[in-house]
């Protein structure tokens, strides 16, 4: 085992991304790693997708698919290029998985066939073997948005926001699996007669790779189907019920489509004979079962995390399964299946940078923005695009919007309020006051860092971004621990693969300044006629 690498694969909307790591080394190091653009590689654009938005042409408004063909041709490309490159695939004694959450396929009994014969080798590659697997020809993404009817009929059926909420540990969004399901099944029957198995990407790859077609889902992405019982990590009957009403079988049919559930780090089996003789792999790797690209990113992080991306990710460790009852947050488990909270605010940093752009302002007067103008000190709201946390419609800024208003200010301002409103909105599921972890761009400015951990009253550290992928690899060693019975010692890991930064501590008046400013905004429209807002 002193030799022993392990592997993370992650099938994302854009590209396909390995990563190998050695984690007994000191320092743990990534050894070879590979990312293959769907857009740009010619074995993988070549399954009808559209060149900019990575989709299959859509047969109507709503509809988000992309070929499963390409995710299949990807793989065999991932491990030919990592072959190719004198990767050590025989020393690989652990994989895991990640892919797009709320991502599925609909299988056969051919497909649940295809993958068994994985299992005794041959020499066709994925693509050729997988002919005729799919009872429904695309991979419905997390991109849908024409269920949302399907996604309303299961909120009443079950009684409206609260009971959803408190079962599934979400609030019924049109692109969880649950909604989209419903909707092929009525839109489609011959589909849904044919249809042997749904599984979710990381399932169906898991399945794939052990040869093993009864791979169970995993907690972490079973969340995010509106069929799993949050807290008993079991399949609900009436979710199962909600979810299959007026569809032919009801419950019982849809739930034998269905395989079990499991952690993430349970073992799906040892890697299947096909990727032994194509690729070299050793037949003692073991598969695990994986998870989705946000339960697998959280593993690099131990505490909560922040990520400022064009939208603002804010991921909670919970300690114990708890729901956002608002509705606003997805309650989740990561690809270890420890439970968190995951929150995504739409007018994140390209408001921030929308903003810059309209007055041609560069970094550095964006930075000096916030030096001179006092933190908390504008009340300014500009949400361009409709937000889900907390849902509101959008809210304009004529000033901001034509370049006519002062950009320090309004630059201030917006910064603030994106930041105090993210913050407000997780008081219901925020437990810890331990260091908060950064991501992403506006990071590295020191004013954001400084007024971050004033608003989130905790120290703030900054990390690299690690991504899914290593993340998966992580995942993927503990797997192999459980089994050899020896510890993983993820927290040296993490330290060497994603070292934090110097942490900045917050100002106890600014924090009492960013509270009082909490408390105007959330009395203003439309955030006062929200579920969650101040009585």
């Amino acid at each position: 085992m002193e030799r022993a690498l392990t592997l993370g694969i992650d099938i994302s909307t854009q590209s396909i991304s390995a990563v190998i790591l050695s984690p007994l080394e000191s320092p743990a190091r990534v050894v070879a790693q590979v990312s293959l653009p769907y857009r740009d590689d010619p074995r993988l654009n070549c399954f009808g997708i559209h060149h900019e938005s990575l989709l299959v042409p859509p047969r109507e408004p709503g509809e988000a698919d992309q070929p499963p063909e390409m995710f299949l041709a990807g793989l065999d490309a991932l491990f030919q290029d990592l072959a190719a490159e004198g990767a050590p695939l025989d020393r690989v004694e652990a994989l895991s998985v990640s892919a797009q959450q709320h991502g599925h396929v609909y299988l056969s009994t051919g497909g649940l066939e295809a993958i068994a014969s994985l299992g005794r080798g041959g020499e066709s590659d994925l693509v050729k073997r997988f002919e005729g697997a799919f009872s429904y020809g695309t991979a419905p993404i997390w991109q849908t948005a024409n269920s949302r009817l399907q996604a309303q009929e299961i909120r009443e059926v079950l009684g409206g926001v609260a009971p959803v909420v408190e079962l599934s540990g979400s609030n019924s969004p049109a692109r969880f699996t649950g909604a989209v399901v419903r909707r092929t099944a009525q839109t489609a029957p011959a589909v849904w007669e044919q249809t042997a198995r749904i599984s979710l990407l990381s399932s169906f790859f898991s399945a794939l790779l052990s040869g093993n077609p009864d791979c169970p889902i995993d907690w972490g992405n079973g969340s995010g189907m509106t069929l799993m019982d949050y807290q008993k990590r079991q399949w609900s009957r009436e979710l199962l019920q909600a979810v299959s009403r007026g569809l032919p079988g009801g419950a019982d049919a849809l739930e034998a489509k269905l395989p079990g559930l499991d952690s993430p780090v349970a073992e799906a089996g040892t890697i299947a004979r096909y990727f032994q003789e194509r690729y070299g792999f050793s037949p003692r790797c073991i598969v695990n079962l994986g998870s989705g690209d946000n339960p697998q990113s959280k593993v690099m992080i131990r505490g909560d995390l922040l990520s400022l991306g064009t939208s603002f990710v804010y991921m909670v460790d919970t300690g114990t399964p708890l729901v956002d009852r608002s509705g606003y947050a997805n309650s989740m488990y990561d690809g270890l299946g420890n439970p968190f909270v995951f929150a995504c605010r739409t007018n994140g940093a390209m408001v921030w940078d929308r903003l810059r752009s309209i007055y041609g302002a560069d970094l550095v007067r964006a930075e000096e923005a916030l030096e001179t103008v006092r933190p908390a000190g504008e009340e300014v709201v500009w949400q361009p695009y409709a937000e889900s946390y907390p849902q509101v419609p959008p809210i304009e800024l004529e000033e901001a919007r034509s370049g006519t208003g002062d950009f320090a200010r309004l630059y201030s301002g917006i910064v603030d309020s994106a930041l105090v409103l993210t913050r407000y909105y997780a008081d219901s599921f925020e437990v810890s006051r331990e260091p908060l972890a950064l991501t992403g761009g506006p990071s590295a400015s020191p004013s954001i860092r400084r007024r971050i951990a004033s608003i989130f009253e905790r120290p703030v550290i900054v990390l690299d971004s690690s991504g899914a992928a290593l993340g998966s690899s992580l995942a993927a060693w503990q797997t192999l621990c459980n089994a050899r019975g020896r510890e993983a010692e993820l927290d040296r890991l993490r330290q060497d693969l994603v070292p934090p930064g110097e942490m900045v501590h917050p100002d106890r008046e600014l924090s009492s300044a960013y509270r009082e400013l909490a408390s105007r905004l959330v009395r203003r429209a439309p955030f006062a006629n929200s579920p969650g807002a101040p009585a």
